[in-house]
C-alpha cells in the first residue's frame, strides 16, 4: 500500500544529538488505558475503537526544554497575581537563535488582548500565553495540510496548547506553540514541564472541498440498517467497521 510521507525537519546537528524527536503518537498509549480490561461483564472504554483512535492517530512533539512557570502567583513586591516562566537553553550552533531559548533568550508569550473575549483567556487567569518554540519544521505533501491539537484522551492536565491547522505542505517554517493554562483547576500553578513531556499531536489530512447535506430517512430503513449490528455482544464496531490505521 502506497504510503504518504510527513518529514520532520531540524537543524542536522540537533537531528543526530537524538534529542526527544517526533514519534508516532500510538508509541504513547498511557498505562492506565493498557491495563484496562473489557469483557462481557463489564465493559470499558478499552473496546472503543474511536477512543483508541483518537490516542494513536498522528505524530507527537515533546516539550524541547525544560519550562519552569510561576502563574497567576501574587508579587512579593507589588501584591498583583502574574505570571513569571523561564525556560533551559540550548547551544546557538544547534537552533536557530530566533526560534528557541538560546543562550538565556527571553522565553516569547501572546498577550491575552490577542484573545479576547475567548474563554481561553479566563481560564488562563487573564495573563499572557506563554509559547513553546518547536525545533521541527513540519513538511506534508502537496494539498495536506496538518491538524495540531492537545493530545486527544490524553493530555497534561497543567496546560494545553491552543489547537491550530497549518498548510505544511507550503509553510517552510517551524510551527510554534502558545499554551493555556489550566486555571480551571489550578488557581495558582508552580510546576516545572519537563523537556520530552508530550504536548502535540499532530494529524496530517488531505485538503478537500466539502457540501453539507441534511436529509431524513424512514424508520423502516433506520431498523434495517441497524438490524445486523447487535448479533455480537462485544466489539461490534471493531470486528464489522473499524479499519485498521498505520502510522510509523
Amino acid at each position: 500500500m502506497f504510503r504518504k510521507t510527513i518529514e520532520f525537519i531540524a537543524n542536522k546537528k540537533y537531528v543526530d544529538s537524538k534529542q526527544d524527536q517526533p514519534i508516532p503518537i500510538k508509541l504513547n498509549i498511557p498505562e492506565w488505558y493498557k491495563k484496562l480490561k473489557h469483557s462481557v461483564d463489564k465493559r470499558t472504554v478499552k473496546g472503543c475503537m474511536p477512543f483508541l483512535d483518537s490516542m494513536s492517530t498522528g505524530y507527537l512533539l515533546k516539550v524541547p526544554i525544560d519550562i519552569k512557570i510561576r502563574h497567576n502567583v501574587p508579587n512579593e513586591e507589588t501584591g498583583e497575581k502574574d505570571g513569571y516562566w523561564r525556560t533551559g537553553t540550548i547551544d546557538s550552533n544547534l537552533m536557530k537563535a530566533e526560534r528557541i531559548n538560546v543562550n538565556g533568550q527571553k522565553p516569547d508569550t501572546h498577550s491575552s488582548f490577542q484573545l479576547e473575549g475567548s474563554p481561553t483567556v479566563e481560564k488562563n487567569k487573564n495573563l499572557p500565553f506563554y509559547k513553546i518554540l518547536n525545533p521541527w519544521v513540519i513538511k506534508t505533501p502537496p494539498g495536506y495540510s496538518c491538524l495540531f491539537v492537545p493530545p486527544l484522551n490524553n493530555s497534561d492536565d497543567r496546560f494545553s496548547i491552543i489547537p491550530g491547522i497549518v498548510d505544511t505542505d507550503t509553510y517552510n517554517q517551524e510551527v510554534n506553540f502558545p499554551i493555556v493554562i489550566n486555571g480551571d483547576k489550578y488557581e495558582v500553578l508552580d510546576t516545572m514541564i519537563t523537556k520530552g513531556t508530550p504536548y502535540v499531536q499532530i494529524i496530517p489530512f488531505k485538503r478537500d472541498s466539502w457540501e453539507m447535506k441534511i436529509k431524513g430517512e424512514s424508520v423502516d430503513k433506520f431498523k434495517t440498517r441497524s438490524m445486523f449490528f447487535p448479533f455480537t455482544i462485544l466489539n461490534n464496531y471493531k470486528k464489522n467497521i473499524w479499519n485498521k490505521k498505520s502510522w510509523t
